[in-house]
């Protein structure tokens, strides 16, 4: 197809090729493993520039989502834990992902149970605008736990 939208037909390449030079347009080839492939007049850089714009009105468009921590320590307060808890749904609310970890110090790495005990309780906590992404896992000296926001209905 050239590139004011007349139908050229099956033309040997060469001739294909003059005509593009003809008219200072690009011969793109457009579908190389169709048989016989498929070819188009076309002025390439436009087609490119145009495709950039897209591109970027596209990225522009989409929204990032950010991982945010809320860190714990096992021996945490009632009202430090809610404050913690309220930061954790304040970044779900607005669309991030949150990490909730707690750290292990010293001799309470021999209690994993409390450590899971914590973050099962953060996440009933939570339960009303999160959802648990990654269950509680060790990496080194912290469980982690992943919860991403819930799908809007």
């Amino acid at each position: 197809m050239d590139a004011d939208g007349t139908q050229l037909g099956i033309l040997p390449f060469k001739e294909a090729l003059n005509i593009a030079a003809s008219k200072n347009l690009d011969l793109v080839n457009i579908a190389p493993q169709a048989k016989p492939p498929v070819c188009r007049v076309m002025d390439y850089g436009k087609y490119r520039y145009e495709q950039a714009k897209r591109e970027k009105e596209a990225r522009k468009n989409q929204k990032t989502i950010e991982v945010k921590e809320v860190r714990m320590s096992l021996n945490i307060d009632t009202h430090d834990f809610n404050t913690k808890v309220n930061a954790a749904k304040k970044f779900l609310t607005s669309g991030n992902k949150v990490k909730v970890s707690v750290r292990y110090r010293g001799r309470e790495l021999a209690h994993p149970e409390l450590g899971n005990g914590l973050l099962e309780k953060f996440k009933e906590a939570c339960s009303d605008v999160g959802v648990v992404d990654k269950q509680p896992k060790m990496e080194g000296r912290s469980l982690a736990m992943f919860i991403s926001s819930k799908p809007a209905k």
